[in-house]
């Protein structure tokens, strides 16, 4: 999914030794201006994150760590608040689908700039 042309911010090597991966998907994560600014900057860790379906049909990135940016005062966000994940109804529904019928889990991959977008490459894993 990320081309040799895009800038990569995080990378979670131990999702690809502790999982094995099935699927790759690249998503759109819903952000605030800081937290792009501190992205630019190379400050994020996804070593500890996982991601999960709401109950509203969302799909969460939990423990998502983005420091805070430094010249960003009162403007700053928390630096673990879950965060949306932006994919289509009927691919979270098929999602959805599979990790209930099979048992599978997702766990983000990557986090890079495509362009001036910040994407996230999650992963259907089975441990």
């Amino acid at each position: 999914m990320a081309k040799s042309n895009d800038k990569m911010v995080a990378n979670n090597k131990k999702a690809y030794h502790d999982y094995f991966i099935l699927d790759k998907i690249e998503t759109g994560i819903a952000l605030h201006g800081t937290e792009v600014k501190s992205l630019r900057m190379g400050k994020c860790s996804i070593k500890e994150s996982f991601v999960t379906i709401s109950n509203k049909g969302e799909i969460l990135i939990n423990h998502m760590h983005i420091s805070p940016y430094e010249k960003g005062n009162i403007f700053n966000k928390d630096p673990l608040r879950v965060r949306k994940l932006l994919l289509h109804k009927s691919e979270i529904n098929k999602l959805a689908g599979q990790i209930k019928m099979k048992g599978y889990t997702l766990m983000p991959l990557k986090v890079y700039f495509k362009g001036s977008l910040v994407k996230v490459e999650i992963g259907l894993a089975r441990g």
